[in-house]
């Protein structure tokens, strides 16, 4: 019997992928001369602030992909802007370290063609603490604390659709309902794909309140529930098919595998940064905002378009 080899892939449109890859670099993709760098009057009593949300954002931008201080962030927006041809005033490091932690962060999207398939998932990132060499090395403090970031990704078009931010002992199952609620009421939700850590009675429920489907893999000894919600009567039926076709099969036939495309979306964003360089919470949460915003610009640029070969 021959061994097990991994599936092997094609790229269909790699001409556009690689000009894409190619923008990537590009840094007037962060610069609009038709962005609202001044924002109108709020018609509201008290000091008008300088700088619009848009500016403030594509600043930070620059600084979470160059990972650069906030002093060198500004110096380097002001020589891009003299570049550009742009006389627009530069936000100094203390404006922009002060509405970080207040900043709503644009998650812009294009959106797929059908009903949305939900990815779901979440990953720890470091927040304070010495690296792990150095701690085991050197015997240093090895108290470390960690950021949960939770995120749920667009199927089709591989962009990210919703994002919570927690602390570390913040368990999985209680922000799916908390993702959902970032989905507009409007968009149709076909099915939301996520682990065996989802397969709670919250979860559950949520997903069958937008007449979703669910794919998650029941526990190894799951027990019926009673059906006394569309959610439980969806995960009964989960139940008896994995049971009747078995758990590897279940999990193919019911496509549960393109789970690991969030987890390659997870990795992304640990490519801008093992830790995060803010130091309180809402800012902190801003950081990773701006991240997963970064990301969703490159993917649309352009993705692969894949096919199994071999």
């Amino acid at each position: 019997m021959s061994s097990w080899s991994p599936t092997k892939y094609q790229t269909k449109n790699w001409p556009s992928y690689n000009t894409a890859l190619k923008q990537r670099g590009s840094l007037s993709i962060w610069f609009d001369p038709e962005m609202t760098w001044e924002p109108p009057p709020s018609g509201k009593r008290g000091v008008q602030q300088d700088y619009s949300d848009a500016a403030i954002q594509a600043c930070l931008t620059l600084k979470v992909l160059f990972g650069m201080p906030l002093r060198q962030t500004t110096g380097f927006v002001e020589s891009l802007l003299r570049l550009a041809g742009l006389d627009w005033a530069v936000p100094d490091y203390s404006t922009l370290s002060r509405r970080q932690k207040t900043l709503h962060v644009s998650l812009s999207y294009r959106g797929g063609t059908g009903p949305l398939n939900l990815l779901i998932d979440s990953t720890g990132i470091k927040s304070k603490g010495e690296g792990e060499w150095n701690a085991r090395k050197h015997g240093g403090s090895k108290r470390r604390i960690w950021r949960k970031i939770h995120i749920g990704i667009d199927e089709e078009t591989l962009e990210v659709r919703a994002v919570e931010v927690t602390t570390s002992n913040v368990g999985d199952a209680p922000m799916l309902p908390e993702l959902m609620n970032q989905i507009s009421p409007d968009q149709d939700i076909g099915s939301v794909t996520a682990d065996g850590a989802y397969d709670t009675r919250k979860c559950h429920d949520a997903i069958a309140a937008r007449n979703a489907h669910a794919v998650i893999p029941p526990r190894k000894n799951a027990k019926p529930w009673k059906p006394t919600s569309a959610g439980a009567i969806a995960r009964n039926d989960a139940i008896s098919t994995s049971r009747y076709l078995g758990r590897t099969i279940w999990k193919r036939w019911s496509g549960y595998h393109r789970r690991s495309r969030v987890e390659s979306k997870m990795h992304c964003v640990k490519r801008l940064g093992q830790s995060l360089m803010a130091r309180d919470f809402d800012r902190q949460v801003a950081e990773i905002q701006i991240r997963v915003a970064a990301l969703n610009r490159y993917t649309a640029l352009g993705i692969p378009v894949t096919e199994p070969v071999g």
